[in-house]
């Protein structure tokens, strides 16, 4: 039986799914595919991580997210201490969750 994925893998995967007996069909995105697959990634890992059930998964798909993250800030050439410092800027402007804020509405 022949199952598509059509997604980003981990470098590793290819050899585990030959490991299992199958034969990976694979090719080597250009820079362009690569970023936009990221993000594709980071939304999938990011809805893995709204299903957890648990807080254990939460912590394995988070560490994905995390993994996401880095190889997004690489590619793009993106400097982690500025997203920090805007992350921070953002947060003095408008506030963290800390105060678990739902907004129903605004009349």
């Amino acid at each position: 039986m022949v199952k598509i994925y059509n997604k980003l893998v981990r470098d590793k995967i290819p050899e585990i799914i030959e490991n299992d007996g199958e034969k990976p069909i694979t090719r080597i995105l250009d820079d362009e595919e690569y970023k936009k697959e990221l993000k594709n990634k980071l939304l999938e890992e990011s809805q893995e991580a709204v299903l957890a059930e648990n807080s254990h998964e939460l912590m394995k798909e988070i560490g994905d997210i995390f993994e996401v993250i880095e190889a997004i800030e690489k590619a793009f050439g993106l400097s982690k201490d500025e997203i920090l410092k805007m992350k921070e800027e953002r947060k003095q402007k408008r506030g963290g969750f800390e105060k678990k804020i739902f907004l129903e509405q605004a009349e």
